[in-house]
């Protein structure tokens, strides 16, 4: 492997390229929504294509940032140390370019929307909003829910960013990924609990517990699927798309059956594998119910 090749591949595994399959599926699926008409989908390509790089290079943008504020933190828990920054394969300097690079990016990505001027209005707001996750835990318990909204974003700026307005579907569809992205997150810090305590970081399993973080995530999740089904309503979608948010709703019970408060093996294939199913599948539920 060339030099060259290495280094992309370090930079892809910095931000979990990977893990973009979690919200671009929810931006895609608000832009489908707002491109739907009789004659099918709608839209410029230039469009799309900038629907998939803001995704990318704000998601991209985000996750260097928050490498580069934790890299102390991550270097004294013994789950993180081994990450780029920590372990030295990176300098802060190069994160630091990079996430420049990403948040130019994304603001020049939202050019491909105009003569609409509203994704180049709101790109710096949102991408402050994006940044600022990074400092959530050292002031609040609340960063699970920062990161909710954060990526809740993506399905309603997708909406503005092909019709130029707002209206209740893409406003559904975000509260829908608030509670799911609050909910898995939640899990997630479980891993950290005894960590986040001792160093003085602020998370809410840090606060209630394990038990009761894990309580606190199965009620966002129970909440995300009433928003599923008011978008269903609200647009309207059919029976296929419903059917979608059914299966939805027994993969996010299984997603719970797979950790407790004294078995944290299995957060990984909870919070990666069941819930990139969920976004794809319900991506693709939506699809199938509009052309049929």
């Amino acid at each position: 492997m060339s030099i060259a090749s290495r280094r992309v591949r370090d930079y892809l595994d910095l931000v979990r390229f990977s893990h973009t399959l979690f919200a671009l599926p929810f931006a895609l699926m608000g832009a489908v929504l707002a491109a739907w008409g009789p004659d099918g989908l709608r839209g410029r390509p230039r469009d799309w294509l900038g629907i998939v790089l803001c995704m990318a290079t704000a998601r991209s943008a985000a996750m260097a940032f928050n490498r580069l504020v934790d890299r102390d933190v991550d270097a004294r828990n013994p789950r993180t140390a081994g990450r780029h920054l920590p372990r030295g394969a990176m300098t802060p300097a190069a994160v630091a370019t990079f996430t420049l690079i990403c948040s130019a990016a994304f603001v020049a990505s939202t050019l491909l929307f105009l003569p609409n001027p509203w994704p180049l209005w709101l790109s710096v707001p949102v991408l402050l909003w994006l940044l600022g996750y990074s400092y959530t835990k050292r002031f609040t318990s609340l960063a699970h829910f920062w990161l909710g909204v954060s990526l809740s974003l993506a399905p309603v700026a997708a909406w503005i960013a092909l019709r130029g307005d707002i209206a209740w579907p893409p406003i559904w569809l975000g509260l829908a990924v608030f509670w799911w992205v609050s909910g898995f997150d939640l899990i997630y810090a479980c891993q950290d609990a005894d960590y986040d305590r001792g160093a003085g970081l602020n998370s809410v399993p840090a606060r209630l517990g394990v038990r009761g973080a894990l309580r606190l995530a199965a009620l966002c999740h129970a909440l995300m699927i009433p928003a599923l089904v008011a978008l269903g309503l609200s647009y309207p979608l059919g029976p296929i798309y419903h059917a979608g948010v059914a299966v939805a709703a027994v993969l996010l019970i299984y997603e719970h059956s797979l950790v407790r408060p004294d078995d944290l093996d299995r957060v990984n294939v909870a919070f990666f594998h069941v819930n990139v199913v969920i976004s794809m599948g319900l991506l693709a539920a939506t699809l199938v119910d509009l052309l049929v």
